[in-house]
């Protein structure tokens, strides 16, 4: 723990529901304890970043596109991990994940399943005000800077990210493939520090199902209808152990109604200060 409060806590002060906090090589971070579970979170500066892939990437999707520019004014705090088994315990009191272990992560979780967890860690930690990450949110957490295929390049090998390594992206080698989920943070991180945003499981995001980015917003914020119905479909992001390179790429976008549940889809959160 640091012995003086990283910066993105006004008045440096954390808040209540901090149990640890600090800054490392990759940045600022805080912890909070749930019934035993620590969970740590990393902070995500304001800046800009270009959304989507270009035309010319390798096996892109129309639905990609258009690439366009999006402003954070405003950083953000983000699961290092995407939520754990064990949390999810912690929280919910059962696991229903297709492959138990405590330091994986939770999945066969819907995204109704989802709310209902950031409704009941909220009645435990009051304050903590946790919600899904917009897609931009996480296309710019995912990226880190970076405007290649992948955080970590052009290509990915399975000994970087957990997919399906019969099929590799162009300029990679096949590899293994697992055919499950693998422990958080057993992987390397991308450059600001988050764990497993390629493959492992998809994970949530908040805003509903668009074909494309023509009309998308340009300061981050989810692309919420609001005359959609309670099932409309919601994004998914990141791709998972199941799945090709090209469908763990940092730009690929997908989609399930609210109440699909798979052992291939889980979520990470974010805290917006």
């Amino acid at each position: 723990m640091s012995t003086a409060f990283p910066t993105p806590f006004p008045q440096h002060c954390p808040p209540l529901w901090a149990s640890g906090w600090g800054q490392d090589g990759y940045g600022y971070f805080v912890e909070f304890t749930c019934r035993g579970v620590v969970q740590r979170m990393r902070w995500i500066p304001a800046g800009r970043f270009v959304m989507g892939s270009p035309v010319g990437e390798a096996e892109r999707m129309d639905r990609e596109g258009p690439q366009h520019e999006v402003t954070f004014a405003q950083g953000f705090w983000i699961f290092a991990t995407a939520c754990s088994q064990a949390l999810w315990q912690a929280v919910m009191g059962e696991n229903p994940s297709r492959f138990p272990g405590e330091e994986r992560p939770v999945e066969t979780v819907s995204f109704t399943d989802v709310q209902r967890f950031l409704d009941q860690i909220e009645q435990l930690l009051p304050g903590l005000q946790l919600t899904l990450p917009s897609e931009a949110q996480w296309e710019y957490a995912c990226r880190a800077g970076t405007s290649t295929p992948f955080s970590f390049g052009n290509t990915i090998s399975p000994q970087q990210v957990n997919f399906n390594g019969n099929y590799p992206y162009p300029g990679g080698e096949k590899g293994e493939h697992r055919k499950q989920t693998v422990p958080l943070a057993s992987l390397p991180p991308n450059p600001w520090g988050l764990f497993e945003m390629h493959g492992n499981v998809w994970e949530w995001c908040q805003d509903h199902e668009h074909r494309s980015y023509q009309g998308a917003p340009k300061d981050g914020s989810a692309w919420l209808n609001s005359a959609a119905p309670a099932d409309a479909w919601r994004v998914v992001r990141g791709g998972s152990w199941y799945d090709l390179a090209r469908s763990v790429r940092s730009a690929i976008r997908y989609w399930y109604v609210p109440a699909y549940r798979g052992g291939y889809l889980g979520f990470r959160c974010v805290r917006v200060p």
